[in-house]
């Protein structure tokens, strides 16, 4: 029988008691599948609960097939090596005893001689040019987690499950797990928020408070789909607007007939013509028909105002985010940014920054870019003036604002809208709430203490924060800001970076984030 998984009825809730999800039903075969959805929605836990890690409030997961399970977080355990991860250590021990002519007869009985091989065509699957024993805390972090999707390919599992397998990793390293994910022919199931690597999924996998809802086809595919979702909604919107117009004028006009009426009665009875106690039921009638219809009009208004309710609310959970943000007036020519022979290093005979020279001009956008341990975050530290350089300056002509994955320019026991009247001290609180408003932080959101958001609520208070003052940084500086964010939270961040004027400095290895954003230079480490 192929590979599947099925989830029937599936209930799972968080320690507090918040429900996940309430009787998901789900089935994956032998395909690529991309699991999507906003940060705390559950994919992990979904994971967790398809290994058997984690065991649900109701329903079940029934398996067929041998799970290989990749993890965010890969736990080190002193003196491990990279054999560990394959479980191989004592076999690869014997060869290398045998190789020593120290082994028995009986272990070389046991020998298996192409185990090393073997190994190593798996790590260099994931370009990962590491030998088997070396120790796994010599590794970088991504390195790491290269070595363990490196295990897992060496188990031959029927089914993947990997858990942001692209995340802290370096380009060469998203490109080596991006196109293994490409030639993958058994079953794998994705968490990520990296769109080039869910572009090689076969499926889609929507996972929302509400339930989960499949697309067939990559990325690309299921974001097209989106848009025709959104063109439906703006089109029910469209037509729960005209229903209320329409009602409200039919409501008009029939209250006009029925004054009409009632005066002609009224003129009738002052006239004489009609007996008293015709003209009283006639006013009975007049008063009974005019009831209906406002009770009529009034529940068929209910009717529209409801459906145009749900109309705007999908069409918020739909629609992109949209920001204007007052302009920098950078000139085109004015340098923004320069650096004259910088060196740095930590100790004298490893410079990490060596001769470094270059400028930015104008509303510039460059990416830095380079592997890791390339030097990035510390010529960042030397930009922002956090360190000085050994040799050469350093000249920032410009005001700036730096932006780094913990958002640190953020008090986090204050609220957002605290946090932005700290940082515009001029700023009345109309301008405030206004900018904030213009980054989804309306009403009550804007009083969320930034200590208790996610990480891309925290990255889109830290754009509001810093550019929805009236006067906008010239030159805005970020690190890895996609990092640990959800697609839609990307979204958003990338639609703040479009309305933006000034000059922008990202580190980043996402490659759609860079595009998305607009980046005209890079500079490589």
């Amino acid at each position: 029988m192929p590979a599947h998984i099925t989830v029937s009825g599936l209930s799972v809730a968080t320690a507090d008691g918040r429900s996940l999800f309430t009787n998901l039903n789900l089935s994956f075969g032998a395909e690529r599948a991309g699991l999507v959805g906003r940060n705390g929605v559950g994919k992990s836990t979904l994971l967790r609960v398809m290994s058997g890690d984690l065991a649900p409030h109701q329903g079940s997961v029934s398996v067929h097939g041998r799970l290989a399970v990749l993890r965010q977080a890969l736990e080190l355990r002193p003196g491990e090596m990279v054999a560990d991860l394959f479980g191989a250590t004592d076999a690869l021990n014997l060869l290398d005893r045998a190789e020593a002519g120290t082994a028995t007869v009986e272990e070389l009985a046991l020998a298996d001689w192409d185990l090393e091989a073997r190994v190593a065509r798996c790590l260099g699957r994931v370009r990962l040019d590491v030998s088997h024993d070396v120790a796994l805390s010599a590794l970088s972090g991504g390195q790491r987690t290269r070595a363990a999707l490196a295990a897992l390919i060496f188990a031959e599992p029927d089914v993947l499950l990997l858990d942001e397998p692209t995340n802290n990793l370096d380009r060469d390293g998203r490109r080596a797990v991006i196109d293994l994910l490409a030639g993958w022919r058994a079953g794998a199931i994705v968490v990520s928020h990296d769109r080039e690597l869910l572009d090689t999924m076969d499926a889609i996998v929507e996972l929302t408070s509400l339930g989960a809802t499949r697309y067939g086809g990559n990325w690309t595919h299921y974001r097209t789909r989106k848009a025709r979702e959104l063109a439906a909604a703006q089109r029910d919107l469209s037509d729960a607007e005209k229903r209320i117009d329409d009602l409200a004028r039919q409501a008009q006009a029939t209250a006009e007939r029925q004054a009409r009426r009632d005066r002609a009665g009224r003129k009738k009875g002052a006239k004489g013509d009609m007996p008293r106690i015709a003209l009283g039921g006639l006013k009975d009638r007049s008063e009974d028909t005019g009831g209906e219809h406002a009770r009529l009009a009034e529940r068929r208004q209910a009717q529209a105002k409801d459906a145009l309710a749900a109309a705007r609310e999908h069409i918020e959970v739909l629609q992109p985010l949209s920001v204007a943000v007052p302009p920098t007036a950078v000139a085109a020519r004015r340098v923004v940014l320069q650096m004259d022979g910088v060196s740095f290093s930590y100790a004298a005979e490893a410079p990490i920054i060596r001769h470094l020279s270059f400028v930015i001009t104008g509303p510039e956008r460059v990416a830095l870019t380079g592997p890791n341990g390339s030097g990035k975050t510390t010529l960042l530290s030397l930009i922002t003036g956090a360190i000085q350089p050994m040799t050469g300056a350093v000249r920032m002509m410009v005001d700036f604002a730096m932006l780094d994955q913990q958002v640190s320019l953020l008090d986090p026991s204050r609220t957002i809208r605290d946090n932005f009247r700290r940082l515009h001290p001029q700023a009345d609180e109309n301008a405030c709430r206004a900018a904030l408003a213009r980054f989804m932080f309306r009403a009550d959101a804007a009083l969320q203490m930034v200590g208790t958001l996610s990480g891309g609520q925290m990255l889109r208070a830290g754009l509001a924060c810093v550019m929805g003052g009236v006067s906008p940084p010239a030159l805005l500086i970020l690190d890895e800001p996609t990092n640990h964010l959800d697609v839609d939270s990307i979204e958003a961040v990338e639609a703040g970076l479009r309305a933006y004027d000034g000059a922008l400095l990202i580190v980043s290895h996402d490659e759609t984030f860079l595009e998305n954003v607009g980046i005209t230079r890079r500079l490589k480490l």
